[in-house]
């Protein structure tokens, strides 16, 4: 492949996709609901940067999928509150994505080092 042809290339696989962006959304609530199983729907949406909506749609999705469990309690200010349990299928979907996630961007990395590659000689050509 040309310089040219890896530095194309490299331009339109940097389309980042929905699919992906789901899966990152997913794999980022799983790692805070491991680390914090009582997280309000609020503090979920600021750690993941979405809405309260879009929060409330991904929990549903990982209770449906069999990812997280939750239980209802009553906090010490008389609130109702949650607890978010990882199911073993939950561990599993998390390594899962975390392979995923690493080896997506390990992609992004080797393409993005081609296209400073291919600037690089450009310019240096450009210099002679």
């Amino acid at each position: 492949m040309t310089n040219f042809g890896a530095f194309v290339y490299a331009m339109n696989k940097q389309d980042i996709k929905e699919k992906d962006i789901e899966q990152e959304n997913i794999l980022k609530a799983l790692k805070i609901l491991e680390q914090n199983s009582s997280p309000t729907q609020r503090e979920l949406a600021k750690g993941l940067n979405l809405s309260l909506g879009k929060i409330n749609f991904v929990i549903k999705s990982l209770i449906n999928q069999g990812f997280i469990k939750v239980e209802r309690f009553i906090n010490s200010n008389k609130k109702s509150a949650y607890f978010y349990y990882l199911t073993p299928q939950g561990f599993e979907t998390k390594l899962f994505l975390t392979k995923n996630f690493l080896k997506r961007k390990i992609d992004e990395y080797n393409k993005l080092k081609d296209e400073i590659e291919f600037l690089e000689n450009d310019l240096n050509e450009s210099r002679k």
